[in-house]
């Protein structure tokens, strides 16, 4: 199993990238993984998205993620929404790249009033690339950073749905 991280924050070092890696962290141990964890930062590879070329870091980046078992995607919430810096990248994506992945959208809010986003929005885009999305999405609010115990109360719910679809496909 692998397992990667994508952050679609275009702050680098974002409280985004934080709670991606610590919802990670949660979901490999409920499914007592114990191998490496590869994280995107797409700031990193925001100067090359919109170039027409690809280049080698995106290339690996793509890579990555079409070739995980489990994709943790999480944006800040803009306008309602994730960022475009995240649409950006996965629009990079061929259909159906992400069959055979289990996608956990995480969307970082500052009010709750956005938490139907990740669902009524992010899910959709997931779905539409191929991705298997176990429910619920997470929603977390800024105030709740670093959002232990939202994190682990997600994680609970999620992680049987990936490991009974893991089990199911061996």
């Amino acid at each position: 199993m692998s397992i990667v991280t994508v952050v679609g924050n275009p702050r680098p070092g974002s409280r985004t990238l934080g709670a991606a890696v610590a919802a990670t962290d949660a979901i490999a141990a409920r499914l007592g993984h114990t191998g490496a964890r590869e994280v995107i930062d797409l700031s990193t590879l925001a100067p090359t998205l919109l170039q027409p070329e690809t280049d080698a870091s995106l290339e690996i980046a793509l890579e990555l993620l079409t070739s995980a078992s489990v994709a943790v995607v999480a944006s800040p919430t803009y306008k309602a929404t994730y960022t475009g810096l995240l649409k950006a990248f996965l629009d990079r994506l061929p259909p159906n790249a992400l069959a055979g992945t289990a996608a956990l959208p995480i969307l970082v809010m500052g009010h709750p009033k956005h938490a139907l986003a990740v669902e009524v929005h992010f899910r959709p885009l997931l779905v539409e690339l191929g991705a298997f999305v176990p429910t619920p999405g997470l929603a977390l609010l800024e105030s709740e950073l670093p959002g232990a115990e939202p994190l682990a109360q997600w994680a609970d719910q999620v992680a049987p749905q990936i490991a009974a679809r893991e089990g199911a496909l061996r």
